[in-house]
């Protein structure tokens, strides 16, 4: 059984890897990963393991940026460990221009059994269209 330290240490791995598949493996089969601040494009819930993996199997295809490197600002475990709050800074380069960029967000996991049960991604929107190259999109979908 994965112990949050280990789980953590693995969901950032996939991140910078575009694993889909070694993130959803992290997830149990009724997990839920939610995205509580709505953003144009993005869902709002993903139910399932089956449907995390084909959500960010799809956005990550689709993407236009290359995450090199998670940046810790904080993680607080609480709850004897069942959930583990993170502040965290995914730092990397877009595809084609190779601008750098930052995306901060706060992850809370929920852990039971070793495996995430529960997800909320709190991340910033803005951040994620601007690394994109897709600000002017996203402000007209605002507008």
């Amino acid at each position: 059984m994965l112990t949050a330290d280990e789980i953590l240490s693995r969901y950032r791995r996939a991140i910078i890897d575009l694993s889909a598949d070694d993130l959803a493996e992290l997830y149990a089969v009724d997990a839920v990963h939610e995205f509580p601040f709505l953003f144009p494009g993005m869902p709002d819930r993903l139910a399932g393991r089956e449907q995390i993996r084909a959500a960010y199997r799809a956005a990550w295809a689709a993407s236009a940026v290359q995450p090199r490197e998670l940046l810790d600002v904080a993680a607080h475990s609480c709850s004897a460990g069942s959930v583990l709050v993170v502040e965290q800074v995914v730092v990397g380069q877009h595809r084609t221009t190779e601008e750098p960029f930052e995306l901060p967000g706060v992850l809370v996991l929920h852990i039971r059994d070793g495996q995430l049960v529960r997800v909320r991604d709190y991340l910033d929107g803005l951040a994620v269209a601007r690394a994109a190259g897709r600000l002017a999109t996203v402000a007209k979908a605002l507008a």
